[in-house]
């Protein structure tokens, strides 16, 4: 950010008041002031002040201070006036709003970070962003993966610093704070990476945040993106991934849209066509009626491939145990699932039920 753009807005302020305006940066330096004589003054109180804050207008040293945050939704900088009335308060937020616009316009003209921002949230419209992108020489054709790292438990402030450590190339690499629990990186790859190399990456990305912050993280990846207009989609589908592995998938902290599989589809359906389909595949027994020691048998079928003998040595019975249990499925429930077809059907009508209790529970 250009202290010059600061001091251009600063020194308008002058005709509207024989007040001080100017602004202090994190450690409390006056990067810019309608006194210039204090320019260069470092009051480290007044930021630790600011900092503490929540919003608002903060009085300290006879003076008003109000924070302006950055992409990382922590201060950055904070304009201030001098004296500690209402005035000075009005005259201290009228400041802020000025300062704050125009350092959102500088942003959006020259931060790279904040033009790949506006890109993945849809707040620029697609004939801009090939205007925008030829203003900051960025190159548009390029393939991206997007990462978006959700934190689970708790969240750090400090997680944002860490990605910034390990992508450090500012100029392919971004680095961009969603939410309180959400970041997403942008990273640029080349056209032979593979989906375990992403893979690998966001282990990476998991390990280093569990070792240097102890916070977990559930981390979504898109589809490469090999034009910037794309990036959207690719956060959307990184956004998907983790919705859908969280009712699919709980044992997994790492998803790629493209391994979601027939889960993508059923998210998308609506309701009442999942309760219908229910419906038609229970005829004879509601699915609810299975108990969790039968249920927990089909899934163990399911993880080994429909093989009667290799289930049951996993479940520790007899085969014969087994060919009575699935028996005894096949007569609540109408499918056998020894064949093929039926327990495709069964599997997917599972999927279904759980994605029902999913959205109960929301």
């Amino acid at each position: 950010m250009s202290n010059s753009v600061f001091q251009s807005v600063i020194v308008q302020l002058r005709e509207i008041s024989d007040r001080t305006f100017g602004v202090i940066d994190t450690e409390g330096c006056v990067v810019s002031c309608t006194d210039m004589s204090l320019l260069g003054e470092r009051w480290t109180d007044a930021a630790l002040k600011v900092g503490n804050a929540s919003d608002g207008v903060v009085a300290f040293a006879q003076k008003c201070f109000k924070a302006i945050v950055g992409n990382s939704n922590y201060f950055e900088y904070a304009v201030f006036c001098t004296g500690d009335d209402e005035t000075a308060r009005s005259f201290c937020q009228m400041a802020y709003i000025a300062l704050n616009d125009a350092k959102t316009f500088y942003e959006e003209k020259h931060d790279r970070g904040t033009f790949v921002k506006n890109i993945i949230m849809d707040n620029i419209l697609p004939g801009d962003i090939y205007i925008r992108a030829k203003e900051l020489h960025f190159a548009t054709d390029a393939p991206r993966a997007v990462f978006l790292i959700r934190q689970v438990g708790h969240s750090d402030v400090a997680t944002v610093d860490v990605l910034s450590g390990m992508f450090p190339d500012k100029l392919q690499d971004f680095v961009l704070s969603i939410n309180e629990t959400d970041i997403a990186v942008v990273k640029q790859i080349s056209g032979t990476t593979t989906a375990e190399e992403l893979e690998k990456i966001a282990v990476t990305i998991e390990d280093t945040l569990k070792n240097e912050l102890r916070i977990k993280t559930v981390i979504g990846i898109g589809t490469v993106a090999d034009r910037l207009r794309e990036l959207a989609d690719s956060y959307k589908e990184a956004q998907t991934a983790i919705d859908v592995g969280k009712v699919f998938d709980t044992e997994k902290s790492i998803i790629n849209y493209e391994n979601l599989g027939i889960g993508r589809l059923i998210y998308q359906l609506p309701t009442t066509l999942c309760e219908i389909f229910l419906s038609e595949v229970f005829k004879k027994n509601s699915i609810d009626s299975l108990d969790q020691e039968t249920l927990f048998t089909i899934n163990k079928f399911f993880e080994n491939n429909l093989n009667v003998s290799e289930t049951s040595r996993k479940l520790f019975v007899h085969r014969n145990t087994l060919v009575y249990r699935l028996e005894k499925i096949k007569k609540l429930t109408g499918l056998d699932l020894r064949q093929f077809d039926h327990a495709i059907v069964f599997k997917v009508a599972l999927m279904v039920r759980k994605y029902l209790s999913s959205r109960e529970t929301r």
